[in-house]
């Protein structure tokens, strides 16, 4: 089979750490597509060495000492980008991946007009598939949805085709859950990620499977907090103002925000709700927190985002004012502002912190639900007028 696809060249990266039973089988089945192989025997203490004896034309990374699966998939990149490859499919060793459907990948890489990295999908209710897989699996596709935005059948398959060249340069992970880490921030670069079918064999007499389910998937969720933390703190701001940036103030309102397919009724509670946590005294959080309470309660986070935003730097002075002021009505004498405006500092409000917390919670609420209901009116109004 020709190693360039759609004017791209290709290779296969086989990671494989004792796995002497099955190794020989899926080499052989991948000699039949491309001898452009590279094998990462990652500190294997079994036979794989004496197997791999036998394939000297190929190319051959050894690891002295086993290091994680993605060690050795980086170590491939690395060597395969060495060499110009634009792009590498990677399988695994243990016998569970079809080289047959290595044409599935090529077919779509064919039809791609634009850099993209493909999964294999496999079919998880198969009876073969253990349920800690499964369970796994559906884990792992979650949380990548909610870091990306991109909705995937399997998130876990090591049957990959990456695009080398729009790949992160540095990583932060070695083991398993560098898979997670790869895809999820080649898809922040804006790269396509997508499934491709692929048939899966689970076969207990010859897999032989080297995650450690306490360990790797303590690893794994402690990456996807990370993860999660950086999409709500920059990912998901960043491309709203990317959105924002490249169009108009008038486009963007009426592409993202009135056009969309959310109710008028998650819109206006969109708004009131980021209203509120930038009124709110959480400084510093209100990125964070209206994006990530607009994705728990299933809110527009654009519109969450948006509303937030009422804490710009320039309108801060006028807000604490104004929490000030209704504070003063329920702490101390009513009506009494019990602060120095004229020599107003960070001392002086905090002197004054009970005052500032309960009129800025009140103010929050009177807003948010002020701003709210005005955005269902205008909204409304909006929808009947595009109507007649």
């Amino acid at each position: 089979m020709n190693i360039v696809q759609n004017n791209k060249t290709w290779c296969v990266i086989i990671p494989t750490y004792n796995n002497a039973k099955t190794l020989k089988r899926v080499i052989d089945g991948v000699l039949n597509y491309t001898n452009h192989i590279f094998i990462v025997n990652d500190g294997s203490t079994d036979e794989t060495a004496d197997i791999l004896e036998n394939y000297k034309q190929l190319y051959i990374l050894n690891v002295a000492q086993n290091k994680g699966k993605g060690n050795a998939l980086q170590l491939g990149f690395k060597k395969a980008l060495s060499l110009n490859y634009d792009y590498a499919l990677t399988i695994d060793s243990d016998g569970q991946h079809y080289p047959s459907d290595i044409p599935v990948f090529l077919e779509e890489l064919n039809a791609a007009t634009e850099p993209v990295l493909l999964i294999g999908s496999r079919n998880m209710t198969h009876e073969s598939v253990p349920k800690k897989s499964s369970f796994g699996n559906r884990f792992s596709n979650f949380w990548f949805q909610f870091e990306t935005g991109i909705k995937l059948t399997d998130t876990q398959s090591g049957y990959r085709l990456y695009p080398l060249k729009h790949l992160p340069k540095r990583f932060f992970t070695k083991k398993f859950e560098f898979e997670i880490e790869v895809i999820v921030r080649t898809a922040w670069k804006n790269i396509q990620v997508k499934n491709v079918p692929i048939q899966v064999l689970y076969d207990p007499n010859e897999r032989v499977s080297h995650f450690r389910p306490f360990r790797d998937f303590t690893r794994i969720s402690i990456l996807n907090t990370v993860l999660v933390l950086i999409t709500l703190l920059y990912i998901k701001p960043r491309n709203i103002l990317l959105k924002f940036k490249k169009k108009s103030f008038k486009a963007f309102l009426k592409e993202d925000i009135l056009q969309t397919n959310d109710t008028n009724e998650v819109k206006a509670l969109s708004l009131a709700l980021g209203v509120f946590i930038g009124i709110v005294p959480v400084w510093g959080f209100q990125t964070f927190l209206s994006i990530f309470l607009a994705a728990i309660f299933k809110l527009n986070k654009t519109i969450s985002f948006v509303g937030s935003n009422i804490s710009l730097p320039p309108f801060i002075p006028f807000i604490v004012l104004a929490s000030l002021k209704v504070g003063s009505f329920f702490v101390g004498e009513s009506g009494e502002i019990l602060i120095d405006f004229d020599n107003i500092s960070f001392d002086s409000i905090k002197n004054h912190l009970l005052q500032y917390i309960v009129g800025s919670t009140i103010l929050a609420t009177f807003m948010s639900l002020l701003l709210g209901l005005t955005c269902y009116v205008i909204l409304n109004f909006y929808n009947r007028k595009a109507t007649v």
